[in-house]
């Protein structure tokens, strides 16, 4: 590791108490109003943003530190099954901005209740009994943050529907998941993978958010012995597939 990456990785580290604390005291002023007084609705929308926006940094910057200990070949397995890695992903979607969508699917076990709940939301689940109730052994964390990082794109380029699919094939876990956003036309497939941040030249604003997430989940899944495969062409939406070795 060099000392950059070194530096780098110290300061993103000690990110977390600072934002930590921000949230912690926002929480505070939103929860214990009989100790800090009473809010206007006005003042309620604000600390809610606050608290949305702690939560947003407090992702990215866990994110940051477990692409560091990927770099490594640290990798912590753990058995889980495949609708909780889902289930997981799709609270942390609807957490920052619809809380009670989040109570609904907290609250579901059974996968077509969980089907309702979504389609309100315009999101699709396509997963075979077999499949979504397969307990697999990975590292949960980063397939999470893998899995997360190309829902939340999905959702930025979607225009009126995201959908998640998966299927367990040879030992492998394939993840599917598609947009039907303004696509991607193929001479700039490559451009949203070569950096963790988009830079250079301006990129159509179709992909422009791309690039933030696609190449951390690159590199862990490259470290895992997985690929990344896309399918896009402009005005035709955006597909992902995921494949995981088991």
């Amino acid at each position: 590791m060099s000392d950059n990456t070194i530096k780098t990785e110290i300061l993103v580290h000690d990110l977390k108490v600072p934002v930590s604390v921000i949230d912690a005291g926002a929480k505070s002023l939103l929860n214990r109003q009989e100790v800090y007084g009473p809010l206007t609705d006005k003042q309620v929308k604000v600390l809610k943003r606050i608290i949305r926006n702690t939560l947003a940094t407090q992702r990215l910057v866990n994110d940051v530190l477990e692409l560091g200990r990927s770099r490594e070949g640290v990798m912590i397995t753990s058995d889980f099954p495949v609708f909780e890695l889902v289930r997981s992903v799709l609270i942390e979607n609807f957490d920052l901005s619809e809380p009670e969508v989040v109570e609904k699917i907290r609250k579901t076990q059974n996968y077509h209740e969980l089907l309702q709940i979504l389609e309100i939301k315009s999101v699709r689940l396509s997963f075979e009994k077999t499949t979504w109730m397969t307990i697999v052994h990975l590292d949960y964390v980063k397939v999470k943050q893998i899995l997360r990082n190309l829902v939340t794109n999905a959702f930025k380029h979607k225009s009126t529907l995201v959908e998640i699919a998966g299927k367990i094939i040879e030992n492998r876990l394939i993840l599917k998941i598609k947009d039907d956003g303004k696509g991607i036309p193929p001479e700039d497939h490559k451009k949203i993978f070569e950096t963790y941040f988009t830079t250079g030249a301006p990129i159509e604003n179709a992909i422009e958010s791309h690039g933030l997430g696609l190449a951390g989940v690159m590199v862990l899944l490259k470290d895992m012995g997985g690929n990344l495969a896309l399918e896009s062409d402009h005005g035709q939406g955006a597909e992902f597939t995921v494949t995981i070795p088991l």
